[in-house]
This record gives C-alpha cells, structure tokens and sequence, in this order.
C-alpha cells in the first residue's frame, strides 16, 4: 500500500459523522465497517482485515502525518524507514514515531511516540509527500534505540539500498555509506544509544537480502560467530549458480533463513506445484553438501527468534557454538 492508496481510504471522524455514520459505529471495537488508525481519523475494515505489517504501520503514518500540526514534526525511526521502502520484521503493532525539534515540547500517546531531537536540514527529505527523515539519519536512529533485531536488520535494507546492484554488491559504495555514519555517530559521541549505533555500522552487510536473513546473522554472532560469508556462490551441475544465505567458514557449515513464501506463495513459485519447488530444493541441497563437503542447515522466522532457539535448532544438528 503507497502514501496515496492510504490518503484515498483515510476519513476523518467529522467527514463520517457528515456521512451519517453512528457515533456507535466508530467505537474502538473490533467490528463494525470503519476502524480507527489513529486518534479521530479511519479506514473502511475491509481495507485493513488482511493488511501485512509493513503496510499496516504505512497506513497509520499517513494517518498520523494528516494530524500533524506545524512544521516542527517529521516521521522518523522504524516509521520512517518503512516509508523509506526498507523491508523490516518484527514491526506488528509498533506504534507510529515522529521526530520533533525546537524547543516544542508534545507528549507521546497510545499509538503515537514522539521523539525531542535537533534535525538539521539534510536529515529531513519528502518520501510520497510526506516529510521524513533521511535515509542516513533514519538507520541512525533505528540503531541507536530501536531493538538491535530491527536496527541490524533496517542498517542491512539501507546498505542494500545503497550499495548492492542487481545483487552484486559495490564494497567501495558500502564502505563510504559506513563512513558517514561513522562520521555521523561521532558527531553524536556521548549520546544516548551511540555506542550501539557504531556497532551495528559496523556489523551491517548489504548482501543480506531479507530481514530473516539479517536476525540469522545476529544470533550467529549471539552464538559466537565472528566470521561470516553471505551470499556464498556454489556452481550447479549445469553451470548455473547457487547461493547460500551464510556460510560459517570456522564450522564449515552453511545456514539458510527459509521463509514460507517460497513454498506457499503461488507467485513466487513462478507456476510450480509446491512437490516441483521441494524436489528442486532437495537436489539443490545435495549438491551443495556434495560439492563443498560443508553442513548446511535451515529454519524460519521461529528458529531465529532468539540466540537460544537457534543454539537449539543447531544443538538438533551436532552443531555446537565456537568455543572462546
């Protein structure tokens, strides 16, 4: 859902109430045919019963932005970084976030966090009509006080972004986009949540291509991994190439994030039955193992939640954890 499909849903509660819309019908259930986005403004149900998260929070920021008053206020943090297209996980629910500067104090509420903070002209840009920040002060910020799942996984979509070209990644255009926010948290220094930031400027990797890929990565390391390969190349039987998510040279081992949209998603399995898409998985697997002699292992979203689920599902395998 863009910025504009959302404008063309959105109605206020004084617009409704013109329309003959009861006042019952716009309580805070979870029936009814309008439900609330945020405070006074709504959305026909139908529109939002089957919405993903990412398109979900989009919504609410524009429902948000329509309420804001001044020029003071600029979407930020995790809703800026969804506006910015950068695909995150873990985002159900997370309240809008708003950046405001000058000495204009405004309190959070439910469903809106306001962040006091100077923004200086070229952190703030216009994404679909709407002001937000930078692209580099956004993960700046998402670093320095969003969940370290979301920070890692919010600095890999923006190197991607920046760095990364029909899927070969420009280690000199990363390496100078890390520079600027070296440079950035070092204008910071002393400030809350900056000692954080520089480690996740130094941690992110464009070459991580899905935000499961991102938590993968993060709890290897929880785990004790310091040395990573992503989108490591193996050559298929008939020439063609096959990449691996991770791999952890030290265990020689390969570890791939497996959503479920590649098995359940019709689109995505261009045509295939879901035996087509497991049987091409099951060949390509032995071949890996076959040509490199490495482990290689898999899990979803569930497996990578936390350092121990994933301890757990390596433990299954014979995988044990670096010793120090």
């Amino acid at each position: 859902m863009n910025a504009d499909t959302a404008r063309e849903l959105l109605r206020t509660r004084a617009e409704l109430l013109d329309r003959d819309v009861s006042k019952s019908g716009l309580g805070c259930g979870v029936t009814g045919a309008w439900h609330r986005v945020q405070r006074g403004v709504y959305v026909p149900r139908v529109a939002v019963d089957d919405l993903w998260p990412q398109a979900d929070l989009r919504l609410r920021v524009v429902a948000a932005a329509r309420q804001m008053r001044g020029g003071d206020a600029v979407i930020s943090h995790v809703s800026a970084a969804v506006l910015h297209g950068l695909d995150l996980s873990g985002i159900a629910g997370r309240p809008v976030e708003m950046t405001v500067a000058g000495d204009r104090r405004m309190s959070s509420r439910p469903g809106l966090k306001r962040h006091h903070d100077e923004l200086h002209p070229d952190d703030i840009v216009t994404v679909e009509g709407l002001r937000c920040t930078s692209l580099e002060r956004t993960v700046f910020d998402v670093a320095r006080v969003a969940s370290l799942e979301s920070a890692v996984a919010c600095a890999d979509a923006a190197a991607r972004r920046v760095a990364v070209s029909e899927r070969v990644l420009d280690p000199g255009a990363q390496e100078a986009w890390r520079q600027r926010l070296r440079l950035r948290a070092a204008a910071a220094s002393g400030r809350r949540g900056v000692a954080r930031a520089r480690w996740v400027i130094e941690f992110c990797d464009g070459r991580a291509e899905l935000p499961g890929e991102s938590l993968s990565r993060l709890q290897l390391f929880r785990l004790g991994h310091r040395v990573f390969d992503l989108q490591v190349p193996v050559e298929g039987p008939s020439g063609e190439t096959y990449e691996v998510d991770i791999g952890l040279p030290e265990a020689r081992t390969f570890w791939e994030f497996d959503g479920e949209g590649k098995y359940l998603d019709e689109a995505r399995r261009s045509g295939r039955t879901l035996d087509e898409v497991l049987l091409r998985e099951k060949r390509r697997e032995d071949w890996i193992r076959g040509v490199t002699q490495w482990r290689l292992y898999r899990g979803g979203f569930r497996d990578v939640a936390t350092a121990d689920a994933l301890a757990a599902r390596l433990a299954a395998f014979g995988v044990s954890p670096p010793t120090a």
